[in-house]
């Protein structure tokens, strides 16, 4: 009787459209086991990397010890520690995620790696949004990776750069994405996919992330492209820090490591080991919660090295949304945005206001795109030009204005498309329930989502059934909108960005640098 019943639920599952879980499948350090979904095989909290508790904190990523066995992988693990530590959050929390349509080892399917966002400080790939499904079903394998955030991630200390053999500290959360990519290109045949045909891609500060990667000697050859959505790193280091200027050289950061053990009340590195996550002082504002330029992984100012065409030559497909000031607001009023302008810009900021100026009792979109430019815009617009200039891969080029329709004449007449709103369109997770989404916005996720699996299958987002996406050739060539539909146009405020081109260029002669001192 029980045999029967077994026969017959096995027989309902897959007459729902489900299959029988697929054969475990064996990694480097061991056989796994996921679960079937809807023409996907999908596989949950698979270890890349050593714990990095105790005495692996703040060190690079270890491999993982091998198991006996047939270890499940069917929930997420945890994400990576943050904020106040309520949550489902640990410091052990290096493990990825794998949606996969093949049906066998042979297929070789491309392969997109997803790397999130949070500022350093946050993110996960367990929430829903990042549910990988839907790109997987359009012929890709979808990955996505959990890095080390924060001061776990990113603390940069004199005795830690003493331990280390490269004689540096920081960027633990980037050695992570690193270890992840290499897992990937050692492992991802067995579920399907191709190791040669690898796509990297971020939004925030994953996109960001994927920049530095592109620019890192440690990543070559591990991928052949990158998505980077509101991402990019090209402005030069800086004491005090702004959007778009984000970065410290080594030495400034180690500096503020010292203040960070200090304020924590640790003497020593070992110290800090001893305490529990939770009794650390929290990351955002501490100075020791980003990437640095430490001469290793980041080797360089990135403008710096893409000048001289030092960086992974891989195609790209990079763009940011139209309204991201909203999220960085510079100021309530037209006289806090001016005084704020002039404290960043200095010499620069009349030219700034008038590029970019305020209204006499508001502060419109016009004046929010300044916070926008400098810390995506700009970014994405110096990468284009740089690697059209240097490099010898395919560049294309977005800006993605999707957004409800406002009445005229209310408090939000000018809204655009905010920081962050671009991640459900892509990964096709909009939220069924809200009833302000509109037949545009599923066709408009049903387009981008094409177009960056069509990118990580050919390195080029054209394809049946979408619009013809030009490839980006220099400043006056064309840019792909997102709005409903996708239609080429112009480089978006370019001759903004030409005055805030200008900021940079000079931020980085000896007066700019001694300026900013």
């Amino acid at each position: 009787m029980k045999t029967k019943l077994t026969v017959f639920l096995a027989l309902f599952a897959v007459g729902l459209g489900y299959a029988q879980s697929p054969a475990p499948v064996m990694t480097e350090y061991g056989l796994v086991q996921g679960v079937a979904a809807p023409g996907l095989s999908v596989y949950k909290g698979i270890p890349f990397a050593a714990p990095p508790v105790g005495d692996l904190r703040w060190r690079p990523p270890l491999p993982v010890a091998k198991w006996t066995g047939v270890r499940a992988a069917t929930d997420f693990a945890p994400d990576p520690f943050q904020g106040d530590g309520k949550g489902n959050v640990s410091e052990d929390c290096l493990y990825l995620n794998i949606w996969t349509p093949a049906k066998s080892a042979a297929e070789k399917v491309p392969v997109l790696v997803w790397i999130y966002g949070g500022g350093f400080s946050f993110g996960s790939t367990s929430t829903p949004v990042h549910n990988g499904e839907h790109l997987a079903r359009k012929g890709v394998v979808l990955v996505s990776i959990n890095y080390r955030v924060g001061p776990l991630g990113f603390l940069a200390h004199p005795e830690l750069s003493a331990e280390s053999p490269h004689h540096v500290s920081g960027n633990y959360g980037l050695l992570d994405q690193i270890a992840g990519l290499r897992w990937v290109k050692r492992n991802i045949a067995a579920f399907g996919g191709d190791p040669d045909k690898v796509t990297i891609f971020g939004e925030s500060a994953g996109g960001i992330a994927v920049s530095m990667l592109c620019a890192s000697p440690e990543a070559k050859g591990l991928f052949r492209g990158a998505i980077s959505q509101s991402g990019g790193s090209f402005g030069p280091t800086r004491p005090t820090t702004y959007p778009g200027e984000n970065m410290k050289p080594l030495a400034e950061a180690e500096q503020a490591g010292v203040a960070f053990a200090a304020k924590a009340g640790a003497a020593s590195v070992a110290d800090l080991r001893k305490l529990a996550p939770e009794k650390l002082p929290p990351g955002w504002g501490s100075g020791a919660a980003w990437p640095i330029v430490d001469g290793w992984v980041v080797p360089g100012d990135q403008h710096e090295l893409y000048e001289a065409g030092n960086y992974n030559d891989v195609a790209v497909l990079i763009g940011y949304n139209s309204d991201e000031g909203l999220s960085f607001p510079s100021g309530k009023t037209p006289a806090e945005y001016a005084a704020n302008t002039q404290k960043r810009y200095g010499p620069f900021a009349d030219k700034l206001l008038q590029a970019y100026p305020a209204g006499t009792d508001s502060v419109p979109r016009t004046a929010r795109d300044l916070s926008r430019d400098a810390a995506f815009g700009w970014q994405t617009w110096s990468w284009a030009n740089l690697q059209v200039l240097t490099g010898k891969s395919k560049v294309f080029y977005y800006h993605f204005d999707q957004h409800p329709p406002h009445p005229a004449g209310s408090p939000e007449a000018d809204h655009g498309m905010a920081h962050g709103m671009d991640v459900p369109y892509v990964f096709q997770t909009l939220d069924p329930n809200d009833t302000k989404l509109t037949p545009g916005d599923h066709a408009i996720s049903d387009t981008v989502s094409t177009y960056w699996t069509n990118f990580a299958k050919r390195g080029d987002p054209n394809g049946p059934g979408v619009p013809a996406w030009p490839q980006y050739t220099g400043k006056n060539s064309g840019v792909m909108y997102f709005h409903d539909e996708a239609t080429p146009g112009p480089v978006p405020g370019a001759a903004a960005l030409e005055v805030l081109d200008a900021y940079f260029t000079w931020r980085r002669t000896p007066e700019g640098k001694a300026w900013a001192k």
